[in-house]
């Protein structure tokens, strides 16, 4: 089992920034890849960012263009996600994922953090 732990999300004005953080705990050893999706409402959850542990290979949904930075800190099993220049469109539910590598191993989801975007 892995748990997740997400926190900074939060209401911003639009063109502001925030940071959220992702701690990872328990069987880590098996993650290989950690990242965020949102969840507007009425809407499906789409891919936002990730990044490897191994290497930091980072991942990017098109529709960021450079807005979004995602970091890791290993020694904290923890994963950022910087985001500025924020706009309404940004207002969901974001969702911190860990993926596996290995065959047959769940992704793990965090709980969830709200950030509204207000313009």
């Amino acid at each position: 089992q892995v748990q997740l732990v997400e926190s900074g999300g939060g209401l911003v004005q639009a063109g502001g920034s925030l940071r959220l953080s992702c701690a990872a705990s328990g069987r880590t050893f098996s993650r290989h890849v950690m990242g965020w999706f949102r969840q507007a409402p009425g809407k499906e959850r789409e891919f936002v960012s990730a990044i490897r542990w191994s290497g930091g290979i980072t991942y990017y949904a098109d529709f960021l263009k450079g807005r979004f930075t995602i970091s890791r800190d290993n020694a904290k099993n923890t994963v950022y996600l910087q985001m500025n220049s924020l706009k309404p469109e940004d207002t969901a539910v974001y969702y911190c994922n860990t993926h596996s590598d290995l065959p047959g191993l769940p992704d793990y989801w965090g709980q969830g953090t709200q950030i509204t975007v207000s313009s």
